[in-house]
């Protein structure tokens, strides 16, 4: 029995209620004019421009000139793009006699501008860390690079400073960042072990900052945070300082390192305010930023490294961003945690003994309340958290530095003096003497210990990085390439078979089918579902091809 179907409210009102309402509504808008007469017409504020007494002043002026000067370009030619695609448009439609194999080829043309536009936007972001990466380098007198404390030779990359060495009179300077998360004793060590190879500063960034672009409101004086002091400032200063008198111009300082060793903080620290972006996730710094500290000295700030995949599941766990990087948190955490001393995790974390990275993880996430529905353990979620801990700025571990001194291939005897020469060395070490008193390090009992697997591959050519694509994208690419076979071969005749049947395997094949099928196995393994978004797009792609012969018939 069907229910019957309810009436729904009528609108209708008395005369009286609606003449009532278009009063109140007139004495409302009555209302607002006299107000808006009252305030009067704000004259809009002008720009007052660059002060006289601003640094910079005409360099500025300079790029908000071409900044212009590309933005009227870029519109002049997006607006001829545009009348081109409409007087394509307009031929079209004036030319309805024209025969259906011309209107196929237009229809192609216009599919390769936007096959090739929808390439550029889907640029891979690890050739645009190359870029700028390059950029940078080649912009620099002075490249600083920023190592984590915890794991020094782990921050280094040879791929990159072999490109410094290459580039010519180039200095090449190491920063020990995050060194208040190591013992005093393992510093000094670091300290006395790199200072043989490069000039070496030991710093540690200030990462409470205030942000001069947003306006804070402070009730009461609250006690300074121990984040905030910042120490070996004066000392990278006098280092920069000494080498910029002995150069006689204004120097480029060029910032560089793997994700989350500190890039941004260091250059907020220098300029004592929060200008470059900074966070607890990685890989945040996307292209090059110019930063300048004083009239003779100006720094760039630019992207991370790039981790070559052959590198350990160590090296590429602790200095993959995931922005770009697709990592897997379990397979993280379990290289971390068997790089680690188990006894000293044990008490750093207070778990029971384990004899698996799942049993630490199921104790980890009991004694850190992460559930599950159930009340089962979330063991990926305390992967997640032993990652993120690990990777941040604030568990603290060490690595020992190897016994011996042994140059990397990169360097020779020649290339050390020279990149030492400008430098005030003595100052230099005064300075880090002087750091290392200042830096409040942990106990070396209370650290954990943490065996490192020495120097990381980068890559460092955008030719390196086109074969690393992902399987995912590979085949997407096939998918494409099948798709363009297709309707090149197709015929208008065949459309209403295809489109009634587009999934039956017919005796008479198309060609683009047969050329999906003679596709190597191996690119259809990876995802079985490649040949049928293949089949899908083909028949999207015949469809469009029907509508349009159908609309244009003589």
């Amino acid at each position: 029995m069907k229910r019957p179907k309810l009436k729904k409210a009528s609108k209708r009102m008395t005369c009286h209620k609606r003449y009532k309402i278009q009063k109140k509504v007139r004495e409302h808008h009555r209302k607002l004019r006299k107000e808006a007469k009252k305030r009067g017409r704000k004259k809009p504020r002008k720009d007052p421009g660059v002060p006289n007494s601003a640094p910079f002043k005409e360099a500025l002026l300079r790029e908000a000139e071409l900044r212009k000067q590309q933005l009227e370009e870029l519109k002049q030619e997006q607006k001829l793009e545009r009348q081109k695609e409409q007087g394509k448009k307009r031929k079209l439609e004036t030319d309805i006699g024209v025969e259906l194999s011309n209107m196929k080829s237009v229809k192609e043309e216009f599919g390769q501008c936007k096959a090739k536009k929808a390439k550029a936007s889907r640029q891979n972001p690890k050739r645009l860390y190359c870029q700028e990466l390059k950029k940078v380098i080649e912009a620099s007198d002075v490249v600083l690079e920023v190592l984590d404390a915890r794991d020094p030779l782990g921050c280094r990359c040879p791929q990159v400073e072999e490109a410094i060495v290459k580039g010519g009179q180039k200095k090449l300077v190491l920063v020990l960042n995050k060194s208040d998360l190591v013992p005093k004793e393992n510093l000094e060590n670091w300290l006395s072990y790199l200072k043989k190879e490069l000039p070496t500063v030991v710093f540690k960034a200030s990462t409470n900052l205030k942000d001069k672009r947003k306006r804070i409101e402070v009730k009461k004086k609250a006690a300074p945070f121990k984040s905030e002091v910042c120490v070996g400032k004066e000392g990278l200063w006098k280092l920069l300082g000494s080498f910029q008198e002995t150069y006689g111009k204004a120097i480029h300082v060029g910032v560089i390192g793997f994700p989350n060793v500190g890039k941004s903080s260091i250059i907020n620290s220098l300029k004592q305010e929060r200008i470059c972006n900074v966070g607890v996730s990685m890989g945040l710094t996307r292209c090059m930023q110019v930063v300048p500290l004083d009239k003779q000295i100006t720094i760039i700030d630019s992207p991370s490294f790039i981790v070559s995949p052959l590198n350990s599941a160590i090296a590429l766990a602790l200095r993959s961003p995931a922005s770009i990087e697709v990592v897997k948190p379990m397979e993280a955490a379990s290289a971390i945690l068997s790089h680690a001393d188990a006894r000293q995790v044990v008490l750093k974390f207070t778990v029971p003994d384990f004899k698996n990275s799942l049993e630490f993880f199921t104790s980890f996430a009991q004694r850190r309340g992460l559930h599950q529905k159930g009340g089962n353990p979330n063991v990926e979620g305390a992967a997640k958290l032993l990652w993120s801990e690990w990777t941040g700025a604030s568990l603290g571990y060490y690595c020992h530095p190897p016994t011996s001194w042994t140059p990397p291939p990169h360097f020779n005897e020649s290339i050390v003096t020279d990149m030492k020469q400008g430098f005030n060395l003595e100052e230099l070490e005064k300075n880090n003497a002087h750091s290392i008193q200042a830096i409040r390090g942990p106990r070396l009992a209370s650290s954990i210990l943490f065996q490192s697997t020495g120097l990381t591959n980068g890559v460092i050519e955008e030719k390196d990085i086109s074969e690393e694509l992902p399987k995912q994208k590979e085949q997407k690419q096939e998918g494409e390439d099948c798709e363009d076979v297709n309707t090149d071969q197709e015929s208008v005749d065949e459309e209403g078979d295809t489109r009634a049947v587009p999934q039956e395997k017919s005796s008479d094949m198309s060609p683009a089918e047969e050329a999906c099928k003679a596709l190597p196995e191996e690119s259809q393994a990876g995802e079985q579902s490649a040949p049928s978004l293949v089949l899908d797009k083909m028949t999207e792609e015949e469809d469009d091809a029907y509508d349009f012969s159908t609309d244009y018939v003589p």
